[in-house]
């Protein structure tokens, strides 16, 4: 069964940088034909998991609008590691991150969480004024 392991999350000031990192193992098709994606999930009535970015087994890469200046997602394979860079991060981003992986391709779009595999079980960002 695949698994998930989230590190990287933590507390920090507005305007402080964060990378998040997911190591990966045991998907049941073999990591290159996943897309990985990071979601978060802010609180408060209503907050489902939103998508924020991902990359495509072709190494396509995708963004939430609202993020797309200010992350990176990165792979590698070789160490089953998922990334993810975040700058300037605001009050607004402070969320539970989570980890997942879907099989096959997205088309160049975030997948929608009833796409996903798999999912790990979550690294806290926090950021504070």
């Amino acid at each position: 069964q695949g698994q998930l392991v989230e590190s990287g999350g933590g507390s920090v000031q507005d305007g402080g940088s964060l990378r998040l990192s997911c190591v990966f193992s045991e998907l049941t098709y073999g990591a290159r034909h996943y897309t990985m994606a990071w979601f978060r999930q802010r609180q408060g009535l209503g907050k489902g998991r939103e998508g924020v970015a991902a990359i495509e087994p072709d190494g396509s890469l995708s963004y939430a609008p609202s993020m797309k200046a200010r992350v990176i997602i990165s792979k590698d394979n070789d160490k089953s590691t998922l990334y993810l860079q975040m700058n300037d991060l605001k009050l607004e981003d402070t969320a539970m991150y989570y980890c997942a992986a879907k099989y096959g391709g997205s088309w160049g779009t975030l997948p929608s969480t009833g796409e996903i595999d798999y999912w790990g079980q979550g690294t806290q960002v926090t950021v504070s004024s």
